[in-house]
């Protein structure tokens, strides 16, 4: 039985990426932040109490800015395989915490590259390890936009992703690390976080049509994103960790589409015109924008012998169906007197 460790696990990628794993056999284990709620409730439908002889799903108390944690968790592990898919990843939070951003982001894959360096210079395991690599280190470049694209990042996450990226390329140049970057371009689903543009659109015309909400403020209509579903996105995660040699590679559709594309199709799905609800409010405007992303992902077609199973329309059909759903079970809890907050909570 292969291992694999997974940072970000509680995440939209982690738990699609766990999924994936625990269906082709892996044990899974997953590094989790402390906190003082529950924040498992994507991977929850997975785990078992560690008691069972069949679990095979595993949760470590860990952060990505803490290396004598990580450098424990490996050394008690034993992984196969490490996903590094944790991060700050909003990139308008970035702005405000540059710093933050910049340590976990970018100084945490140092970290765990240099762990994994560390355990098999002391054990001769061979570790493959995969960076979560992001569209947004493209930034200003023009479309579209490949592996050899010149990267010219435009927020500080992207900056910081940068710096992950070149410090896979030289553990795998430097140590002989089987290290690949998956570039991934925007990828959604109806477990997106509620913060991410898209999940807000949808969640958002889920509570406008259950009468929940009026209004839905956004930034910039008219920046352009290639989308695609993140649960295709992590089988391309997994399957450049199956390949005979590392390289890099962008993950994408090859298609792009506007926020204003989006919103104007999120609506329309629940039969409603979004220019009766949407305005624009300058707070969500980047402080520098990245007006055009449109990934180039030909080589992983042909090498990995990925593509995308889900379209666009598709995407944004399952995303409201859920949230309209979500949305009529929250007006069920409101019209019995109880607050969905209240319900999350486990208070009556």
């Amino acid at each position: 039985m292969k291992k694999a460790l997974v940072t970000g696990i509680t995440g939209q990628d982690g738990s699609y990426l766990t999924e994936l794993l625990l269906d082709k056999g892996y044990e899974v284990h997953g590094i989790i932040r402390r906190a003082s709620s529950f924040n498992t409730d994507r991977i929850d439908h997975m785990y078992r109490d560690p008691h069972d002889r069949e679990a095979c799903l595993f949760l470590h108390y860990g952060d990505l800015s803490d290396s004598t944690g990580l450098r424990r968790i490996l050394e008690t592990v034993l992984p196969d395989e490490v996903y590094n898919l944790g991060a700050q990843s909003h990139v308008k939070v970035s702005f405000e915490q540059a710093e933050y951003t910049a340590d976990v982001t970018g100084l945490g894959a140092l970290r765990l590259l240099e762990a994994i360096r560390d355990y098999r210079e002391r054990t001769g395991h061979d570790v493959r390890y995969y960076q979560a690599s992001s569209s947004e280190m493209f930034g200003a470049a023009p479309p579209p936009q490949s592996v050899a694209t010149p990267f010219h990042p435009r927020s500080p996450y992207a900056v910081a992703k940068v710096y992950a990226f070149w410090q896979t390329v030289n553990h795998r140049e430097a140590y002989d690390i089987f290290s690949c970057n998956g570039i991934l371009f925007n990828h959604e689903s109806p477990r997106r976080g509620e913060t991410f543009v898209t999940r807000k659109i949808t969640r958002a015309v889920g509570r406008i049509k259950m009468g929940l909400q009026d209004k839905l403020f956004l930034g910039n209509l008219d920046a352009r994103r290639d989308w695609g579903h993140a649960r295709d996105y992590v089988e391309a995660m997994y399957l450049m960790l199956q390949q005979d040699k590392p390289k890099d590679y962008v993950i994408a559709t090859g298609e792009a589409h506007s926020v204003k594309d989006f919103v104007e199709m999120a609506f329309a799905k629940a039969d409603l015109d979004y220019r009766d609800f949407v305005e624009i409010d300058p707070r969500y405007m980047r402080p520098s924008e990245v007006d055009y992303l449109q990934g180039d992902p030909g080589d992983a077609y042909q090498t990995l012998g990925w593509r995308p199973k889900t379209d666009f329309p598709s995407l944004v059909a399952e995303m409201v169906d859920h949230d309209i759903e979500m949305a009529a079970r929250e007006k069920t809890l409101l019209d019995a007197g109880h607050s969905l907050k209240a319900e999350r909570n486990g208070k009556p």
